[in-house]
């Protein structure tokens, strides 16, 4: 029945190996035959996988005495607000001796809790529950009087000082008992469910990493002292800097907590939220890519030229958006390099019009030029019109002189300057703005949304378009 509780309960709440539920039936069996304990209640607990609870899954009732408990607890919850040393020793992986619990049936006892380990991680912990004879006070804690002694007449203003701080500060004697603490130092453990005042409670008990007095005693004077005496650690939810440090005329050890949780969490937000950015621009990547296909498949059903061509320009203008979403997918903010972007764009282009011209394009793009999503965007639209525009309109014949410059120079005072130049055939600018599109377009999103300034000049041996914005 033992053997069958532990094993189903480990399957329902958590993912133990068999080994480590092997482990636990075998600790179980051993507690069975023990002459130790035999006055108190003994638990095994393990941790569950979905709430990160502790769950009862054996409980051996005293053998000579009357048991703290009325009904069956195991397959039960131990709260951690009620049982604070059950999960110190999950998270520690120490011992933790005499803290304050409260029982499912809401009696008060004290428990002594050992780590259960299987392959050098903790799988459960064994539980000794004693009936509560007292409750600590200040006056009666071990080493607190003895402690107070050693602090100066000045321990008020220190008392004061100490309280206004937002760091834990406490302070340990030269045996490991505390003899001083701040109220923030109490909020902490407080949320950590730890019943009673900490003041009197010994570092083993009090420790939130895996370090005891003995070990700090023992590294204080060896070089690896640098690498424990400041860390940041992990307790439950709460993270922390922590910091330790030996007084060396009194003995005495103090440990400084400082809460990070809320930075920690902030940043596990930024994280999180640009990751869920970067997949949203693959995303639309992937839909606009997409798009073009579909728009490719209606390429190929038409054999009107004119629908092809409006086709073809929908599709280059798609693929200029879409040059700017694949960059931002791989980036964690939101500026990006304009040189990627149109390096892209002037790809797309000049592969579209493959068949039917040859054009040799030249880049100069100062790779310093970096602008946010929409700023690129709008600018790989431009100059994909602006090289659709010399694609069709510039070059009338296929020549392997026919060429195409981009110069894209940032300025003075956050200027960039962006040239796009042909040696086509060139085109009355005054009669070919008022009905092309294209040209509509470049001279909309100059005006609105770079609030920028647009220069052609064209004549019978080329065609140079110029506009500039500020970055």
């Amino acid at each position: 029945m033992i053997e069958e509780n532990i094993r189903d309960l480990s399957i329902k709440y958590s993912s133990l190996s068999d080994s480590d539920v092997d482990e636990l039936i075998k600790e179980a069996s051993k507690i069975e035959q023990t002459h130790m304990y035999q006055e108190e209640d003994v638990f095994i607990d393990i941790l569950s996988d979905v709430t990160d609870e502790a769950v009862v899954v054996y409980h051996r009732r005293p053998k000579s005495n009357n048991s703290i408990y009325k009904e069956n607890v195991v397959g039960k919850i131990a709260k951690r607000l009620n049982e604070p040393g059950v999960y110190r020793t999950f998270e520690t992986a120490l011992i933790t001796e005499g803290l304050l619990a409260k029982t499912q049936e809401n009696k008060w006892i004290r428990q002594k809790v050992f780590p259960l380990r299987n392959n050098k991680k903790t799988i459960g912990v064994l539980i000794v529950e004693f009936p509560v004879k007292e409750i600590r006070s200040e006056s009666t804690n071990r080493g607190f009087q003895d402690g107070m002694n050693n602090i100066d007449t000045t321990s008020m203003f220190y008392s004061t000082l100490m309280d206004n701080l937002d760091e834990a500060i406490l302070i340990f004697d030269a045996n490991g008992y505390l003899i001083k603490n701040n109220e923030v130092a109490n909020s902490y453990y407080f949320h950590f469910g730890y019943m009673e005042k900490i003041i009197g409670l010994h570092y083993d008990n009090l420790s939130l990493d895996t370090s005891t007095f003995e070990q700090l005693i023992f590294l204080k004077d060896t070089d690896k002292w640098k690498k424990i005496k400041e860390k940041e650690i992990v307790f439950g939810s709460s993270h922390f800097q922590m910091k330790r440090f030996f007084d060396a005329e009194t003995g005495m050890f103090t440990m400084i907590l400082h809460d990070k949780t809320e930075i920690y969490n902030r940043e596990v937000e930024i994280v999180e939220k640009s990751v869920a950015i970067k997949e949203i621009h693959h995303r639309v990547k992937n839909n606009l890519q997409s798009i073009v296909s579909l728009l490719r498949i209606q390429t190929r059903r038409t054999t009107n030229e004119e629908v092809v061509k409006l086709l073809r320009e929908s599709e280059n203008r798609i693929l200029a958006i879409s040059a700017t979403h694949e960059l931002l997918s791989k980036k964690v903010d939101n500026d990006i390099s304009l040189a990627e972007v149109l390096d892209l764009t002037i790809s797309n282009c000049n592969r579209a019009f493959l068949d039917n011209k040859k054009v040799k394009i030249e880049k100069n793009i100062d790779d310093t030029v970096i602008l946010d999503s929409d700023k690129t965007v709008t600018v790989a639209l431009i100059v994909n019109e602006l090289l659709q525009n010399s694609f069709e309109h510039g070059f009338l014949t296929e020549d392997k002189e026919n060429k195409i410059k981009v110069d894209v120079e940032k300025l003075e005072d956050n200027m960039v300057s962006v040239a796009i130049k042909d040696n086509g055939s060139g085109y009355n600018t005054d009669k070919v703005e008022t009905n092309s599109l294209g040209l509509k377009i470049v001279t909309s999103y100059i005006k609105d949304k770079l609030r920028g300034k647009l220069k052609i000049v064209s004549s019978r041996t080329g065609t140079s378009t110029y506009f500039s914005f500020k970055i």
